[in-house]
């Protein structure tokens, strides 16, 4: 048989004909009607998704990379040069019995580029590492992504501006490329953004013959890649070279320049570490011949797990990550430009 036996007060209710005030926990119509009747997390639909930091990384699109080496301090590459006596041109010309050839010499040099060691840990206690293994997910993995997001972020840095701590440059400030600064358009301005398409296509294709150049015209040598910052990139690649036309300034270049009218073929991308790197805070473009021949960056200890041991002091398991990594290597130091002012 039902029976009215109490009023709830603040979750609990006394008993009517029970002694001494005993009493349990219960619900009123309030709690019931706010939602209390439920824990919250009961009435959460849980995303699956661990959303990750923002950021970006493109050293892999902008450098050869080679893998092995070991744990050496230093990376050496030699290069060789060669003289004749008087000259290529006239030296070797040579009347009938005469008996003094000129001399082919050789200059071997060998090149040292530094090495650094990249090091981190991740430390997992044990009691969160329990929690996170009810609800099945993985503490271990979800610090490996943020191990592993550390090291790219390093290579980025490493790849294009260097570690300035340790004194190696990169990609977007050796200190052995030529800078230009780039000139003025009919507008009197040096942006592209105040630029036409053709003027645009003109600094582009000065950019490439003057390295093309540098390099003696080297067939091999010819500059197939550029990097340029990223507002500079979406201006091309947005604006039609004409108010009538369905081509954009983008399309215009990659099928008008000088590289591929040789037979050749012209990557423009863009990076956030061309803003601002050119002499006085100006945008640069940096103009190179993207081949492991010419440059490069050794990975020579892939970053990956040393080391795990349990800490009982911390009632933590701590675990060690490592990679030992060259600095950008420039082989022909003439085969990179930068252009500056864009």
């Amino acid at each position: 048989m039902f029976q009215n036996i109490g009023t709830t007060n603040g979750g609990t209710f006394e008993m009517k004909g029970r002694g001494n005030g005993a009493s349990i926990m219960t619900l009123d119509d309030a709690g019931i009607a706010s939602g209390g009747a439920f824990l919250v997390s009961e009435l959460e639909k849980r995303d699956p998704i661990i959303r990750r930091p923002l950021t970006s990384y493109t050293y892999p699109r902008d450098i050869n990379i080679n893998t092995g080496g070991g744990w050496v301090d230093y990376v050496s590459a030699m290069s060789v040069g060669y003289g004749i006596t008087g000259g290529s041109e006239n030296g070797p010309v040579t009347a009938g019995g005469a008996n003094g050839l000129p001399i082919v010499q050789a200059n071997v040099d060998k090149g040292v580029y530094k090495a650094h060691t990249f090091a981190a840990a991740l430390r997992v206690m044990f009691v969160d590492m329990q929690k996170a293994n009810f609800i099945g997910r993985s503490l271990d993995q979800l610090l490996q992504d943020g191990i592993r997001m550390t090291y790219d972020k390093h290579m980025d840095a490493n790849v294009y501006a260097g570690l300035s701590e340790y004194g190696t440059t990169g990609l977007v400030n050796n200190p052995d490329a030529v800078e230009t600064t780039v000139g003025n358009g009919a507008a009197g301005a040096a942006t592209w953004d105040k630029k036409t398409p053709k003027e645009i296509l003109a600094d582009i294709n000065k950019a490439i013959t003057a390295t093309w150049a540098a390099a003696e015209y080297d067939t091999e040598a010819m500059p197939n890649h550029i990097l340029i910052p990223y507002e500079q990139y979406t201006y091309i690649l947005n604006t039609m070279v004409t108010d009538l036309a369905t081509e954009t300034i983008m399309d215009y270049v990659l099928k008008n320049n000088i590289a591929a009218k040789n037979g050749g073929s012209l990557y423009i991308g863009a990076t956030k570490w061309c803003k601002g790197a050119g002499t006085g805070s100006k945008d640069r473009m940096v103009v190179y011949v993207n081949h492991e021949r010419y440059v490069n960056v050794d990975e020579l200890v892939p970053m990956s797990r040393v080391m795990t041991q349990p800490n009982a002091t911390n009632f933590c398991y701590d675990t060690a990550y490592a990679a030992n990594i060259s600095e950008v290597q420039v082989f022909y130091p003439q085969t990179i430009t930068y252009w500056d002012g864009i």
